[in-house]
């Protein structure tokens, strides 16, 4: 009787073993499927021939009052600079981007100097010439005064970003943007959300900025080169977008027009990895975005067919 009790208590501790074993390699295999799944968030200006990147040549580098300025303060070295490419903008944002560039033309950070973008360009206000272009309210584009002025925020935190700077305030968009990928946008708001990050440098950091048609230039400058950053995305949950109707009565009944294509929302976790020299290599977490998916619009005719009439 004790060899049978014996026998089965062995049993059932080899079976918890195997099960025990089992669980323990099958958590090391969802592990090692979790990291190989993509680590970058989908690039989302499939569309254009040209992307927004970090950029080595730049307009302004034979500009007489940047030379000026450049000897001011002794900042020589191009830290980083950033081209955003903003394909189809409307007039009223395509304004409104070169006007917050040549405002940020010249600004100074001094050493532990905090710097903030409503500060620097805002209130984004018809008197200081902005004009109307479109904003995020919710999940609709709605024209504002001053609309496009994220675009800027966007550079400027992306060349923050490649400068290794600290990023005091950055706001995600509400819904995903087209000119950057996921995590990598920023948006401002006068009054309520800003972008600011700090100079943690021993020296003056000058920025420059311009804009060209469709791209909008950001360049930060000083007296030392920072350690090479590169940017790194891993996309936690996509969120399918969806079609929203709407009648037309401009349009003949029975045909449709797309408004706007949508786009899909997602939660992205964003990282840089730092490499120093010497090849010491530093992470530095960038936190979480939130983007609700942007709505596919398509507008449907209503209006009739006149009936052909003979005289």
């Amino acid at each position: 009787m004790r060899s049978k009790y014996k026998l089965i208590i062995c049993t059932l501790l080899l079976v918890f073993t195997a099960l025990f074993l089992y669980g323990f390699n099958y958590s090391n295999n969802l592990e090692i499927l979790h990291i190989k799944e993509s680590n970058y968030a989908k690039n989302i200006p499939e569309a254009t021939n040209e992307a927004s990147s970090s950029v080595i040549e730049v307009p302004w580098k034979n500009d007489k009052l940047f030379r000026e300025k450049q000897q001011q303060h002794c900042a020589f070295v191009q830290m980083a600079a950033y081209k955003t490419v903003l394909q189809d903008s409307l007039p009223g944002e395509k304004n409104n981007f070169h006007l917050a560039a040549r405002l940020l033309q010249g600004t100074v950070v001094e050493p532990g100097q905090v710097f903030s973008q409503n500060k620097a360009i805002g209130p984004y206000t018809y008197e200081k010439g902005f004009q109307d272009g479109t904003m995020y309210i919710g999940s609709q584009l709605i024209p504002r005064a001053g609309g496009g002025v994220c675009k800027m925020a966007t550079t400027l935190y992306n060349v923050a970003v490649l400068c290794n700077l600290p990023i005091m305030e950055r706001h995600s968009h509400s819904m995903p943007v087209t000119y950057v990928p996921y995590g990598q946008d920023a948006t401002v708001s006068y009054g309520a959300k800003d972008l600011k990050f700090k100079n943690n440098t021993s020296f003056p950091i000058l920025i420059w900025a311009q804009g060209i048609d469709n791209n909008l230039y950001v360049g930060f400058y000083g007296t030392n080169e920072p350690s090479r950053v590169e940017w790194h995305h891993k996309t936690l949950k996509e969120i399918k977008t969806y079609t929203i109707y709407r009648n037309n009565d401009n349009l003949t009944g029975g045909s449709e027009k797309v408004v706007n294509e949508g786009m899909d929302g997602a939660v992205v976790k964003s990282w840089i990895c730092i490499n120093a020299s010497g090849g010491a290599k530093q992470i530095k977490q960038l936190g979480i975005s939130y983007y609700n998916p942007m709505p596919c619009i398509i507008e449907k005719g209503t209006a009739s067919i006149p009936a052909n009439s003979e005289e």
